[in-house]
């Protein structure tokens, strides 16, 4: 029987893992499919304070502080959580494995929202992506479409213009109003990059005289590629809740809505910004939280 379970590997789970097994808690961390979720994509990070580095940096500096403290890690996904009569709960794995705790801590974070139109998912991984520093290397010297107009598809853009030949943003609004003002102007002086604005995209096909895709707009516009990278937003990963956990339009959760024992931090959590530094202090704040609970019990 462990005291906390984690389930998530990104900033929140593991600044809970930090906070809960300091505080002499026992603590197992299920990190899920990755290490370090989304920041564990990111190539370098620049607006968390007190570090310059790649994300999986940070990622393995926090798990390693984590663990001199003692907690431990699992390499699976929870696929189902059960609460008991005793007010524990059982966390069922992937790998075939179940897990007992006193309390549970949601920070299994959020993923790509995928496009939902013709071609989309038939072209998925074949060249339509939702990450760019995973998939970028593979088109160097290449002509890529970025969709999207948040930070989030800036950064791609930016980054994917270190590697490709040109890169053309596409964004259904006029102008990039969600980003944060220093990409756009990194944006606006790369010459590689190109914005497409007031439009979307309506169908991704294959280009039946070459192995590139043809991209056609909602405004009538053809645009031929090699690569598309979908920046369009995130959905909270909680499938593996009952229906009986309450979820906003984007899966995420409120702490008042949880089970006692059960606590949510990170990308997960509802009326949240999707930042590291936020991520960590809802971490801070569930560890915090699970560590008063559990000493209330003693």
């Amino acid at each position: 029987m462990f005291d906390v379970i984690i389930l998530g590997s990104g900033p929140a789970g593991l600044t809970a893992a930090i906070y809960c097994s300091r505080a002499k808690k026992s603590t197992l961390v299920l990190t899920g499919e990755t290490l370090g979720g989304q920041t564990g994509e990111i190539a370098v990070v620049e607006n968390y304070p007190g570090w310059n580095g790649s994300g999986m940096g940070l990622i393995q500096f926090m798990k390693k502080q984590a663990e001199s403290f003692g907690a431990k890690f699992e390499f699976t996904s929870a696929t189902d959580i059960k609460f008991n009569d005793d007010e524990t709960y059982t966390v069922v794995c992937d790998n075939g494995k179940t897990f007992d705790t006193k309390t549970v801590i949601l920070a299994t974070g959020a993923r790509a929202r995928r496009l939902e139109i013709e071609g989309a998912k038939e072209f998925f991984g074949k060249g339509v992506s939702y990450c760019a520093t995973c998939d970028g290397f593979f088109y160097s010297g290449r002509d890529v479409l970025v969709i999207g107009g948040g930070s989030a598809a800036l950064n791609d853009a930016l980054y994917l213009s270190d590697l490709a030949k040109s890169v053309k943003i596409v964004y259904r609004k006029s102008e990039f109003t969600r980003a944060e003002a220093v990409l756009r102007e990194r944006v606006a002086e790369r010459k590689n990059i190109e914005c497409i604005y007031n439009t979307e995209l309506k169908s991704i096909a294959k280009n039946p005289d070459s192995d590139r895709l043809i991209a056609t707009t909602t405004t009538g516009d053809v645009m031929d590629c090699d690569g598309i990278f979908v920046a369009i937003g995130h959905e909270a990963n909680t499938d593996y809740l009952t229906e009986s956990v309450k979820r906003d339009a984007m899966g995420r959760l409120a702490s008042n809505d949880l089970p006692n024992g059960m606590f949510v931090a990170g990308d997960v959590k509802s009326d949240i910004q999707m930042q590291i530094a936020t991520a960590v202090g809802t971490g801070c704040s569930a560890g915090m939280n699970a560590i008063k609970y559990l000493n209330s019990k003693e």
